[in-house]
């Protein structure tokens, strides 16, 4: 991998070293600005969560790439920063601060974002981790912190408040309850919920929606669903699906359209991960794509066993996990505004469902909705889902 310190994305200052006295230590914070203080950053959770028996690596070289301004396009359109805390030579902690230029002028907001907020439970390490972001984001104009939120909503958000014991899946957060302890005593609070469903896998089909989804063709018999059993035949949908989602998303907090570039990064993040199986895609008799849902199989345990690294065996290990797990996580879906109320989540659901079931899955998770989203937890209550999870996005006003 390219140094980054190369890459004018990632701010300098010709100081990068600040020192704290706090409760008699010295905390130094230093900006990451070398490959060598990059490692350090991607691998301090490994540390804090060392006997964290709930805690699932990241996938690692996935890491290596999302930090790399030179290939996660993301950082064109923000201002970044990445700290380090040290005391007595030892890394205690770090954050990421993010002003998001393109969102916050979309949304006419001027929000600071933190992310990737690590230590141990300190109270004085995470001030100072916290009040840095706070300055830098004071000094660039910001009049509010919001956080845990990096780049986009498709990254890890929020941190857990409830489900502490449940399994965690991909593209979330895992913390230990005294990390929210630690906002709420340097004065953040509730900015918004997220909640995760648990729903067990019906089999057979609930009656009343196969009446939904015999109403739905009948009413529109120009639709189809479409399903694949490989990805080469997924691939030219790509683009289709993800400006569907621009569409849809474009309300979502934090959320940012993709550009194409930013397309391609996300498929070739995820696309090798998922089973085509679970891909379900509405087409009108145009061949335009209304409406779509993505899952995957649950692979944390399979990452846990291969420690976060794909090569040279780590990727066996994950497919292994893939194919044991009786669990499918859902991870994007979406209908055209225009064809809402059709039945089209019907249409995608019950195919999803039987897809499930063939290969030997018995519960599914949501993925994250946001707690006043009331049409769709409807929905995932209608077919018996729970509430397993809630995440939170805190927020604090500067200058206060």
């Amino acid at each position: 991998m390219d140094t980054i310190e190369d890459s004018p994305m990632i701010n300098t200052s010709e100081n990068p070293v600040v020192n704290h006295s706090a409760a008699g230590k010295k905390i130094e914070l230093k900006e990451v600005n070398s490959k060598s203080e990059l490692r350090k950053f991607i691998h301090l959770p490994a540390a804090v969560h060392k006997n964290h028996f709930n805690w699932v690596p990241p996938i690692y070289m996935d890491e290596w790439e999302f930090f790399n301004p030179k290939i996660n396009k993301s950082f064109l359109s923000c201002d970044t920063i990445l700290l380090l805390a040290y005391c007595e030579e030892k890394v205690v902690g770090r954050i990421m601060g993010i002003i998001h230029n393109k969102y916050n002028a979309l949304h006419e907001e001027k929000n600071v974002r933190f992310a990737f907020f690590e230590t141990w439970n300190d109270d004085e390490v995470a001030k100072v981790l916290l009040h840095a972001v706070e300055d830098w984001g004071q000094s660039k104009g910001m009049e509010r912190m919001i956080g845990p939120l990096a780049f986009s909503d498709k990254d890890p958000q929020g941190f857990l408040i409830e489900g502490f014991d449940e399994p965690v899946v991909i593209a979330s957060n895992c913390n230990f309850p005294y990390q929210v302890e630690l906002l709420e005593k340097n004065g953040f609070t509730k900015e918004v919920d997220l909640v995760a469903y648990q729903i067990k896998i019906p089999h057979p089909v609930p009656e009343f929606y196969i009446k939904i989804q015999e109403r739905a063709a009948r009413n529109n018999p120009g639709l189809q669903v479409l399903e694949f059993t490989s990805r080469r035949k997924v691939k030219p949908y790509i683009y289709p699906v993800l400006n569907l989602l621009n569409l849809t998303f474009i309300d979502i907090v934090g959320f940012t359209p993709f550009s194409e570039k930013e397309m391609d990064d996300f498929a070739n993040r995820y696309l090798f991960l998922i089973n085509p199986r679970f891909i379900k895609l509405v087409v009108n008799e145009k061949k335009e794509v209304v409406s779509f849902v993505i899952g995957m199989s649950h692979i944390g345990d399979g990452i846990i066993k291969a420690k976060g690294k794909l090569f040279p065996f780590g990727i066996f290990k994950i497919f292994a996990a893939a194919r044991k797990s009786k669990q499918i996580n859902l991870l994007l879906g979406g209908v055209d505004p225009a064809y809402r109320g059709k039945g089209l989540d019907v249409l995608m659901g019950i195919k999803m469902f039987e897809s499930a079931h063939k290969l030997g899955k018995t519960t599914m998770d949501s993925h994250l909705e946001l707690e006043n989203n009331t049409k769709v937890r409807a929905e995932m209550e209608k077919v018996g889902g729970r509430v397993y999870k809630r995440f939170r996005v805190f927020g604090k006003s500067l200058g206060n």
